[in-house]
């Protein structure tokens, strides 16, 4: 039996390989399984190859695997862009319509099925997609039955003719692969689950039932990659909750209406891409001057310019963290999991609120796109921290103007909503006092801008860095941030096994970056070996900037548009041990 499996289907975009590829992982993850699936798609809206590979095993997977044990290709070009990934114990399942042929140098069988040919029989070829299940489910040793409550919550408002169509689709598929391979079915089945529940998601749906628990009630912004189904899934949720989102028809609109709502005493946040965020900064900036909070999701993507709209990169850390003209405080911060990326979130709205400045959860494609398994969220956990929001003044009925900016020991002034009796105040992006009033002061400026500044210092935020570390004096420590968290703990485990001490550390608060932490981690460490999805080396670079290590600091990095996958990462790691 297999401890992981890895299975991949491909064809063109839009002829149901996303659908396939969820009604396998649902299915697995309702058997108790543990799922990574990472979908490789083009910047188009039909056409064109895409795949989906899905790392299936009985305990934690944060990561896809290297290899490939099962492809199903609808197409020639899916054998020939991804048979690479094969080896001699795989097998490739192909729609025998084609004529499949295996490229030269493929060692894995091939065998040509009747997807298309079953599916027409039956009354579509859109059922295609149910009998390569069906031969799936044949390879691994399972029951029709495993898929049927899949398809039936699928299918069901269609009717139940439908619904016994795709069942009978599912059947037809493992009787065509079991008359070719004969005593082979089965062998590819995977060891026993533990059978929990577990939720399976993307990143993007994490971040989005995140602020809706934390109580944003509001979203404003524009549809981009790969950020739309944050978007999209708060359109449909949030109005349960009393809550609205309003697509806006740029990305300036979307951050000045979410400060806008900020300042009317709603929790409110924007979502976008590297090109929006670039239209954003302006609006960052005047959140940073109006001491407004303000929330800002980046799901960083391939740049620069259009870029790769759908491919893995983490080169916007520089824009973020600096991004702005003149001189604001702001917090950014990068999960690494599903499970932070929903309580990062939570956290992004309580800091945004409670210091009054922006603050840019950061996350990649890979993260933000990639569908995993994940325990359900502990929502015991969750503190609403609203900061210090006057409800009522003692003296209504005072003819002076609210202090809404005064000069405080933490730099965090009392904050008024619109409509408060006796809290009239100015608010402008120019320099102002302690009342709003534009003033250009130099005495006052000094003040305002070290009022600003000081914020930083009362920034509480859980876990800045996530930390293993089992060895006081290490010859490695690994260092990323965003989803290359499952690849590196990989290596990590792959190098101690092999005798080289080695820890790992995940920046989780990337601005104000945690100098000190990581300053103690890396005088145990010989050498520092920074993972990046980027050409210029962002992340080691602010280290430099932040605690030296110059001369035992290098760089492992990517920028092709794909992720690391952990045996390509222990070599690229070891060349530069």
């Amino acid at each position: 039996m297999l401890h992981q499996l890895s299975w991949k289907v491909g064809g063109q975009q839009g002829e149901g390989i996303e659908s396939t590829g969820e009604i396998f992982a649902t299915a697995m993850n309702r058997l108790g399984y543990h799922l990574y699936g990472y979908r490789h798609f083009s910047s188009r809206i039909k056409g064109g190859h895409t795949n989906n590979k899905i790392t299936v095993r009985p305990t934690q997977v944060r990561s896809i695997a290297d290899d490939l044990d099962i492809l199903v290709a609808f197409d020639q070009e899916t054998i020939d862009v991804n048979y690479k990934e094969l080896t001699a114990s795989s097998i490739i399942l192909a729609d025998a319509r084609f004529e499949p042929a295996s490229p030269e140098g493929c060692t894995a069988p091939l065998f040509a099925v009747p997807f298309t040919e079953i599916a027409t029989e039956l009354g579509t070829s859109l059922m295609k997609n149910m009998v390569a299940i069906g031969a799936t489910a044949a390879l691994l040793n399972l029951e029709e039955t495993v898929f049927q409550s899949v398809v039936e919550e699928i299918f069901g408002r269609k009717g139940e003719e439908v619904v016994a169509k795709n069942i009978e689709a599912i059947q037809k598929g493992r009787e065509a692969i079991a008359e070719q391979i004969g005593d082979r079915v089965g062998e590819w089945a995977l060891a026993p689950a533990d059978g929990q529940r577990r939720l399976f998601m993307i990143g993007n749906d994490a971040i989005a039932l995140g602020a809706i628990a934390a109580g944003s009630r509001f979203m404003a912004a524009y549809p981009i990659t790969p950020a739309s189904e944050i978007m999209e899934y708060m359109i449909k949720k949030l109005p349960l909750v009393g809550g609205a989102v309003i697509q806006t028809e740029d990305e300036i609109a979307a951050a000045t209406m979410a400060i806008g709502a900020n300042y009317g005493g709603v929790r409110s946040f924007t979502a976008s891409a590297g090109p929006g965020l670039s239209l954003m900064v302006e609006a960052i900036g005047l959140s940073g001057m109006t001491e407004q909070p303000l929330v800002i999701i980046d799901t960083q993507r391939g740049g620069p310019s259009t870029g790769l709209p759908t491919k893995q990169e983490q080169s916007d850390l520089m824009a973020m963290l600096y991004g702005t003209h003149g001189e604001i405080p702001k917090v950014v911060i990068a999960p690494s999991t599903m499970e932070e990326a929903f309580f990062d979130t939570i956290q992004a709205f309580n800091i945004a609120e409670q210091l009054q400045l922006p603050v840019i959860l950061m996350t990649d494609l890979q993260l933000s796109l990639g569908k995993q398994t994940v325990a359900p969220f502990d929502y015991s956990k969750i503190e609403i921290k609203r900061g210090k929001i006057v409800e009522a003044l003692e003296d209504e009925e005072s003819k002076d103007y609210f202090k809404r900016y005064e000069n405080t020991e933490d730099g965090i002034s009392p904050r008024i909503l619109p409509g408060t009796k006796g809290g009239i105040h100015h608010v402008t992006g120019v320099e102002h006092d302690e009342t709003g009033k534009p003033s250009e002061a130099t005495g006052n400026r000094r003040t305002q801008m070290d009022k600003r500044m000081r914020k930083l210092n009362y920034l509480q935020f859980d876990t800045p860095i996530y930390v293993n570390a089992p060895h006081e004096e290490a010859d490695v420590l690994l260092v990323g941030f965003n989803s290359t968290r499952g690849a590196i703990e990989e290596v990590q485990e792959t190098l101690n096994a092999e005798g080289i001490k080695t820890n790992h550390a995940h920046v989780r608060l990337l601005f104000p970056f945690p100098a000190e932490e990581m300053a103690k981690l890396a005088d145990k460490a010989k050498k520092i070996i920074v993972v990046e999805n980027n050409s210029t080396g962002q992340l080691a670079n602010i280290m430099k900037m932040n605690i030296g290590v110059h001369a035992k600091t290098t760089n492992v990095l990517k920028y092709d548009g794909t992720p690391f996958l952990p045996r390509e990462l222990t070599n690229l790691v070891k060349e530069k041990i």
